[in-house]
């Protein structure tokens, strides 16, 4: 049994909602505890699930967001789609980290493709810095294409263009008071 919400958010809430918003919008499905967390990623249903550590950093809002919902625009795409929110949600990421992600640095935002509980592919930070969204896309789709299925894109082309990526910058989002 796990505890819910045992460490508050770093940031402002309402602030950082945008940047939440945005996957959810694509088709994300949040794990904001670390029940859900287990929940989504212990099953062993041969589904390919993706995960998106969120961050408030420039290079989540620059480049990893932008070139997620670009890849899941797609021909095929993963089953699942889900996120968990660095410095918000503490807890499950704590949670997913330790208990899916325990061989790699810990590292947000970052993106994995999972598949029974198995890590099948992983970029953290260190290959999202420094590059745009079009080539982490591109990175993304062979992974894709390599391990999914399911026949994309996650949401129609109109909605896609209609999407507005958040680009605040984490250093300009007030720390949480409550």
């Amino acid at each position: 049994m796990f505890t819910i919400n045992q460490k508050a958010p770093i940031y402002d809430p309402e602030s950082v909602q945008p940047m939440r918003d945005e996957l959810i919008y694509v088709g994300f499905d949040e794990m904001l505890t670390p029940q859900l967390v287990e929940d989504i990623l212990s099953q062993k249903n041969d589904q390919t699930v993706f995960v998106m550590i969120n961050s408030v950093c420039g290079c989540a809002a620059g480049s990893a967001r932008p070139g997620v919902t670009l890849a899941l625009q797609h021909n095929v795409i993963p089953d699942k789609l889900v996120t968990v929110f660095a410095g918000q949600d503490r807890d499950a990421v704590d949670h997913l980290r330790q208990n899916f992600l325990a061989n790699f640095p810990p590292s947000s935002p970052s993106l994995a493709l999972l598949k029974n509980g198995e890590v099948l592919f992983m970029m953290p930070r260190h290959h999202i810095e420094g590059r745009g969204p079009e080539e982490i896309s591109e990175d993304l789709k062979i992974v894709f294409e390599k391990f999914c299925s399911k026949q994309g894109p996650s949401i129609t082309k109109e909605k896609y263009d209609a999407l507005v990526h958040a680009k605040m910058c984490g250093s300009k989002i007030p720390l949480n008071n409550s």
